[in-house]
């Protein structure tokens, strides 16, 4: 009779463990190698995948590559960093549509409607865009110096983001608003390392945030990597409670899907361990733990996912908070 309830308890435990590690999985958005589907999504559903130049080829092999994709995960969310100017995934030399950088767009509306158009075409329906950060330091090298803010007036960031959020909706492609809380009083680049805006950011910065909530045309919005002292004394944003859930969600309304940036910047990996990183930013209020596998050495999939279940095991990161980002992500419209 022991030797039963045993063998029904270790069932049980199985059951349990199988279906956090699939509710971990699907908080998950990774990068791959190569111009096919990668081998994983046969056995683990995932949030998303995201693709860089490294996978993309010409329009024919990208169909094909989203085609595959949601053939082995239909309603999976497939991402590129689609911006204009110096930040497109998808490039003219390759055959695929130029736009205008955020500066210099001229004629928003349709240029904006032409790359939506070329998105859903080739079987995007996530863009890693608008960048809403407002030009505060023009010699911002990650931000002003690339052209990727449309100004230093708040509002104008707003107005011509919110352009850019029409046209890609019009033709069911999702976006999303970075970096938050604002990443355009930089002196330094979050991807080379650490980055303090403590002296130079301001509240205005938060205005484009608020009035896309305030809308309703905030759909996902991605964290920054930036250290704000006014904001939080210890961490940077996207690991930071007080910046992602006081700010963002109890301050300023937001509902909504929040996805990381890349947790390989080395504003992160330079100054915290892997499994911290990943406990901080769930525990912050994060959804979608976005891994590039693009600007370091690879991580697997199944390493992502048993180091947050260790997390889990040790309690250091509770079951309701994984089940609270799943119902989120469950909610947006992926076609």
């Amino acid at each position: 009779m022991k030797s039963l309830f045993l063998v029904c308890f270790l069932a049980i435990s199985l059951v349990a463990k199988d279906d956090i590690k699939s509710l971990i999985s699907n908080m998950i958005m990774i990068g791959f190698d190569g111009y096919y589907a990668p081998k994983f999504l046969k056995t683990h559903k995932v949030a998303g995948v995201i693709l860089f130049s490294k996978n993309i080829k010409n329009p024919k092999q990208l169909k094909r590559l989203t085609s595959n994709i949601k053939k082995l995960q239909p309603n999976i969310l497939i991402a590129v960093d689609q911006e204009g100017g110096k930040v497109q995934r998808l490039k003219k030399r390759d055959g695929f549509i130029h736009t205008s950088s955020a500066q210099n767009i001229k004629e928003p509306k349709k240029e904006y409607q032409k790359m939506a158009k070329m998105l859903k075409e080739n079987g995007i329906n996530l863009n890693l865009a608008p960048v809403v950060d407002v030009a505060v330091n023009p010699n911002n090298p990650v931000i002003a110096k690339l052209k990727r803010s449309y100004s230093s007036n708040p509002k104008e960031v707003w107005r011509k983001s919110e352009i850019f959020i029409k046209a890609m909706k019009s033709e069911g492609v999702l976006t999303t608003l970075k970096h938050f809380p604002g990443h355009g009083s930089s002196q330094a680049d979050s991807h080379r390392g650490f980055t303090d805006v403590s002296d130079s950011w301001s509240e205005k910065e938060l205005l484009p945030f608020y009035n896309h909530i305030k809308n309703s045309t905030a759909q996902l919005i991605m964290t920054a990597h930036i250290f704000n002292k006014k904001l939080d004394l210890k961490y940077p944003a996207t690991l930071s409670h007080d910046t992602n859930q006081k700010l963002l969600r109890e301050r300023l309304g937001f509902n909504g899907v929040l996805i990381t940036d890349d947790l390989q910047m080395r504003a992160i990996s330079d100054n915290y361990g892997f499994k911290k990183a990943l406990e901080l930013s769930i525990n912050s209020g994060v959804d979608i733990l976005l891994i590039g596998n693009f600007l370091d050495k690879p991580v697997k999939l199944e390493k992502i996912v048993d180091t947050i279940y260790e997390l889990v095991l040790e309690g250091r990161v509770s079951v309701e908070r994984i089940k609270e980002a799943n119902e989120r992500i469950k909610s947006l419209d992926v076609n």
